[in-house]
């Protein structure tokens, strides 16, 4: 399995759409913790987007799963940025 680094921008005007969707997008993350493909997520501190850390077999397997977040079934994001992470040190190391 591969490790990725995605960070989510999220659409200047999707406050509200986040809002109510976020119930949905945090079962969703927390189904994919619990199975082992999500190792840790979270938005970042100025609301702009969120940074979620996925294992996943390839890039094609990773967007299959990223297009079942409910938040981008809501258009919540704008923008996706993915790429390869290799965790050396620390917690996430060993999951690698």
């Amino acid at each position: 399995m591969t490790v990725f680094a995605v960070e989510y921008v999220y659409d200047a005007e999707s406050t509200e759409v986040r809002n109510a969707t976020r119930p949905a997008h945090r079962e969703w993350t927390s189904g994919l913790a619990q199975e082992g493909t999500l190792l840790a997520s979270g938005p970042y501190g100025d609301g702009a987007g969120a940074l979620l850390i996925v294992k996943a077999a390839d890039e094609m397997a990773l967007n299959e799963i990223l297009k079942q977040d409910p938040f981008a079934a809501a258009g919540a994001i704008s923008g996706t940025r993915s790429t390869v992470w290799a965790p050396i040190t620390g917690l996430l190391a060993n999951h690698a």
